[in-house]
């Protein structure tokens, strides 16, 4: 899904450890408000397919640093000027990371083109893995 709508890079941050309420931001950049927008949208498409409810959405009007908040799982779609000034991959360098863009083609994955890999997301033992809802 990245890929397809021009992000430019996807990451997944397990914070888990070190904040008490998130265990992974996924931090995903483009180019344009205009392509932050788009991806916004897909990312939501997506989570609705998959029966994940997005409990708070903040920033989409300016575009550059829009945050969905999804429990467990905060996503940040920023354009890459304001990711570069930001560097929340440098501000959580001691964090395992996983790099979504290069993780599964994205025609393929337990759900084709959400950019997952296929093991998932792991913590701890435990496994978050998106599968299509029926």
């Amino acid at each position: 899904m990245a890929a397809e709508k021009k992000a430019t890079s996807a990451v997944a941050l397990e914070v888990g450890e070190y904040l008490v309420i998130v265990d992974w931001f996924v931090v995903v950049s483009a180019p344009s408000r205009r392509q932050v927008r788009t991806l916004v949208e897909e990312v939501e498409k997506t989570l609705a397919r998959l029966g994940v409810v997005v409990l708070g959405r903040e920033g989409l009007d300016a575009a550059e640093w829009v945050l969905l908040d999804c429990g467990e799982v905060v996503v940040h779609v920023m354009t890459d000027e304001c990711r570069d000034f930001y560097a929340l991959e440098r501000l959580w360098a001691g964090v395992p990371s996983q790099d979504l863009m290069s993780a599964v083609p994205a025609s393929s994955g337990p759900v084709r083109g959400t950019g997952l890999p296929e093991e998932g997301l792991s913590r701890g033992g435990a496994q978050v893995v998106a599968t299509e809802a029926d």
